[in-house]
């Protein structure tokens, strides 16, 4: 039997639903069981795609081409399953899918309601290919309250009925603020949360309270009485440095167990976490540093590069190495002097990203790490304005530049109208849907022998993800070689350039694809690895 667990919050947003999620899933697999994770988004817009990374943070891309909230990379990092567009919904994607049955008559005259219709196609949604699951976590974005999330509250509400008993709980995550003029925790907010979520039929099962300090004994029982929940089921989650250490303190808090528990299940065996503790261990005993820098233009929020975060600390944790990241805008560096900003820099970093904003600055950085010899990573718009740079200044060609911000003489990056994905040839024209025209999900890559990321990978064919609409101009290839610039990585079709790589220089690589979206922490992805070993030789060499 399939069981649900529906986590929820209130009180504030950001308070870590999609990390306590995935950490609960991580030790539900230590019990042996199979799990999968889904997120509901009430927002109206039909996938994160088009949004703003500074209002969102990144935009997650499945394998499978879907483009989803990031609490799904959180969810692939803690468990190692992978996630699918069937993982991640929107109310925008809902109310779409409905408006177009009812376009084409699917509900033979009826009146289209929030109830049943909205409600039924979340319900579906949930419970859909899960039969395989031991445990389905389903987190609903948003805060309780939310005007836009309350069908979705209603759905699990009615889920809650239609299914067995011990067939679901609820888990409710709230804030539980210490106030320092008057030296108290403040459960009150706690309390109005559960009492928002109780007005619209949902009764919590556990309450998962963040907080930065223990809780007394005697706040947990107020908890648990003013809010119907038993004392036990009242679980700290306590702040910590390093989110890997999540899994490991809900354990000991007797998360697990109250879980396994509410569904009448073994709760007394003991997990196997000893991964988790390992991870624990590493991040203790860290015996180098480096200092990276990242170029970008949503600094502002480094949500928006949280997966490149994580990839960076994964590629570091396993040698042991502490990486301190230095976020930098850009855009500082159009009208400065680079070296002001990038001279104690071990190694630079410049990601994806879209639009001319910050470009010119990007490209300094890139000038600046190729002509020092600094270890350079590009990541898709990074490594297409390496190549931008290299085409200025090693060929000369002092019009070259992306077709994404006009016309020009020198298109070294133009936008992409067909490829080839699992043996068919898949078009786009300029004039689509913005979500239309990407390259999105895993593409295979063919690596040149000899190569250093050949080399790297220890293999000679890949799959990584894409996001992109534009590519690099293959008819500039043979230029490049000319001067040392090699293209160690094509599509199959040997049409598309996916690597670029500097033959002499210490550690310089642009990939076109995002690499930081398969590394794991207990699986870091070998670029990552192999880019912090090169920033740490360049730290001995200062």
């Amino acid at each position: 039997m399939t069981h649900y667990i529906f986590i929820t919050g209130g009180v504030v947003s950001s308070l870590g639903k999609g990390l306590s999620s995935a950490s609960l899933a991580s030790l539900l697999q230590g019990h042996g069981y199979k799990v999968t994770l889904r997120k509901l988004d009430p927002y109206l817009n039909i996938d994160p795609g088009t949004m703003n990374p500074t209002q969102h943070g990144e935009v997650f891309v499945t394998d499978d081409g879907a483009e989803t909230d990031l609490d799904l990379g959180h969810y692939e990092r803690f468990t190692a399953v992978s996630a699918t567009k069937n993982d991640n919904i929107t109310s925008g994607k809902i109310y779409q899918n409905i408006i177009q049955k009812e376009r084409r008559g699917d509900y033979l005259g009826a009146t289209v309601q929030v109830i049943p219709h909205v409600t039924d196609a979340i319900k579906k949604f949930i419970t859909n290919n899960t039969e395989e699951c031991d445990f389905v976590l389903c987190e609903i974005g948003g805060t309780v309250g939310d005007i836009e999330a309350l069908p979705f509250f209603e759905a699990i509400r009615q889920l809650k009925y239609e299914l067995d008993p011990y067939q679901s709980i609820f888990i409710h995550l709230t804030l539980l603020p210490f106030i320092a003029a008057s030296g108290e925790l403040k459960t009150k907010p706690t309390q109005h949360s559960v009492k928002e979520l109780r007005s619209i039929g949902v009764q919590p099962d556990i309450l998962l309270v963040r907080c930065d300090r223990e809780v007394p004994l005697d706040e947990r029982k107020k908890i648990a009485l003013f809010c119907n929940v038993k004392e036990s089921r009242v679980i700290q989650a306590i702040d910590t440095s390093n989110i890997y250490n999540v899994p490991i303190l809900l354990h000991k808090e007797g998360l697990d167990r109250e879980v396994l528990s509410a569904f009448n299940l073994d709760s007394q065996k003991k997990p196997n976490i000893d991964k988790w503790y390992k991870i624990s261990e590493n991040a203790k005993s860290l015996e180098d540093f480096v200092n990276i820098v990242i170029v970008g233009k949503y600094v502002q929020l480094q949500d928006a590069y949280k997966s490149l975060a994580e990839a960076l600390y994964h590629g570091g944790l396993i040698n042991k190495i502490k990486v301190n990241i230095k976020w930098l805008d850009s855009e500082v560096l159009e009208n400065k002097d680079p070296s002001e900003y990038l001279l104690n820099a071990h190694a630079i970093l410049v990601p994806g990203g879209f639009g001319k904003r910050g470009v010119e600055g990007k490209i300094k950085a890139i000038n600046f790490a190729r002509t020092k010899n600094i270890p350079f990573f590009g990541i898709c718009f990074g490594m297409q304005m390496a190549v931008v740079e290299m085409a200025r200044n090693l060929l000369y060609l002092e019009n070259a530049n992306s077709t994404e911000f006009g016309k020009t003489d020198e298109p070294v990056v133009d936008l992409m109208y067909e490829w080839t994905k699992d043996s068919k040839i898949e078009k786009r024209v300029q004039d689509n849907d913005l979500g239309g025209t990407m390259r999105l999900g895993a593409y295979n890559a063919c690596l040149a022998i000899g190569s250093k990321v050949e080399k790297i990978y220890k293999k000679e064919v890949i799959s990584e993800r894409h996001r992109h609409r534009f590519e690099v101009n293959s008819k500039y290839c043979d230029q490049f070689k000319k001067v040392g610039v090699s293209f160690s990585g094509m599509s199959p079709d040997n049409k598309l350039p996916e690597i670029v790589e500097i033959n002499d220089h210490p550690w310089f690589i642009g990939v076109q694809y995002h690499p930081e979206l398969k590394s794991r922490p207990f699986d870091p992805h070998p670029l990552f690895v192999s880019f912090v070993l090169a920033a740490l030789e360049q730290s001995r060499l200062v």
